[in-house]
């Protein structure tokens, strides 16, 4: 695990702890101490802490003219025990939409497992995207994730889609297609 990066080829136009917005701004990161662990397993320096065990994230690009996220995030999701949703939505979604950001696109392919709990934040999320005219995509979720995603009918919620070449795109471009996508299915 310590070997997965978060996706670090549009650091020349987004850098989250450079970007006073950010839930992440003014962090420090090493290239060489690893200390955060997903379990007994070491995780690579760069993935940012957001209050859960077993779960890490990287905001890899915000864009608050057009009020968007590309979030990706590595390990398990696990709503039943340390309420990560809870997590995510306080530490960082909140934050982000306070500066106006409306619609999200998360990277959930090093999502290893997950584990559901109650849907109340998952309610919540998805009544505050309607009110914005928002969205949440969740990008190439691993299928034994997917299933348990999908158990659980969260998949109402958050938009399950698969698209493996997404780091070819620009993250504009990348958001003009999922924009384009959501808008159609939601009128």
């Amino acid at each position: 695990m310590h070997e997965i990066e978060p996706f670090y080829n549009w650091r020349h136009i987004y850098v989250s702890e450079e970007d006073e917005r950010s839930p992440f701004y003014g962090r420090v990161y090493s290239e060489f101490e690893f200390s955060q662990t997903i379990y007994n397993y070491y995780i690579h320096p760069q993935w940012d802490e957001f209050g859960s065990r077993t779960l890490y994230l990287k905001v890899i690009m915000a864009d608050y003219e057009e009020g968007y996220a590309v979030i990706e995030l590595l390990g398990e999701w696990n709503d039943a025990i340390e309420n990560d949703i809870m997590n995510l939505k306080r530490e960082v979604i909140d934050k982000f939409q306070h500066e106006g950001i409306h619609k999200f696109i998360i990277s959930a392919e090093n999502v290893l497992n997950y584990h559901s709990g109650d849907r109340d934040y998952y309610e919540e999320w998805y009544e505050e995207m309607m009110d914005e005219n928002g969205w949440v995509v969740m990008l190439n979720m691993p299928e034994q994730t997917q299933y348990d995603f999908r158990k659980a009918k969260l998949q109402r919620y958050i938009e399950l889609v698969e698209l493996s070449n997404w780091r070819t795109f620009r993250p504009f471009h990348l958001f003009r297609k999922f924009d384009d996508e959501q808008l159609k299915r939601l009128s």
